[in-house]
């Protein structure tokens, strides 16, 4: 199987009813299209949609921060990228890069997943077949590299006070 460097989604068009009174595109659906990018290289890698309803395991997201680059509006065309950073046997962590159809990008997303036994809900290891099939997504993903942005934290730089 070859395994493209980074997955990309379809293409994927922003919708009227995702433009909100400031005339972009809202932040819940920049989620949307990372989530769709998701559910494509999910299947892709054995643990979409049919293997959740046939398995008794799933994904959940246990973690998710976007960072908003340039604002999209109603008819932009886009495709999300996906890369796989790093695993381990039953959490993957990636990072994805939604981009305009003319090549600007628009924002980033980091994710944490977690395979999941719909029995509990709990986390469980990834089958056998998953796992390689994770480890083959990391090797063809590692020469991209990992983004400077990946893991930074969210808040506020505060100057300590000191005193004399």
């Amino acid at each position: 199987m070859t395994i493209p460097a980074p997955f990309i989604s379809s293409v994927m068009t922003v919708q009227p009813e995702w433009i909100d009174y400031n005339g972009h595109m809202n932040m819940a659906y920049y989620t949307l299209l990372f989530d769709r990018c998701a559910d494509e290289a999910y299947a892709y890698l054995g643990f979409g949609a049919e293997y959740a309803a046939t398995s008794g395991f799933t994904t959940y997201t246990g973690a998710f921060q976007i960072r908003y680059r340039r604002e999209l509006h109603e008819g932009d065309r886009v495709r999300v990228h996906l890369r796989l950073l790093d695993h381990d046997n039953s959490k993957f962590h990636t990072w994805q890069e939604l981009y305009h159809e003319d090549g600007w990008l628009a924002a980033t997303g980091e994710a944490l997943g977690l395979h999941i036994d719909q029995s509990g809900p709990k986390v469980a290891p990834f089958p056998p077949d998953i796992h390689q099939r994770l480890a083959a997504m990391k090797t063809a993903h590692e020469p991209l590299g990992i983004p400077a942005s990946a893991g930074r934290p969210i808040g506020l730089k505060r100057k300590i006070a000191t005193d004399g």
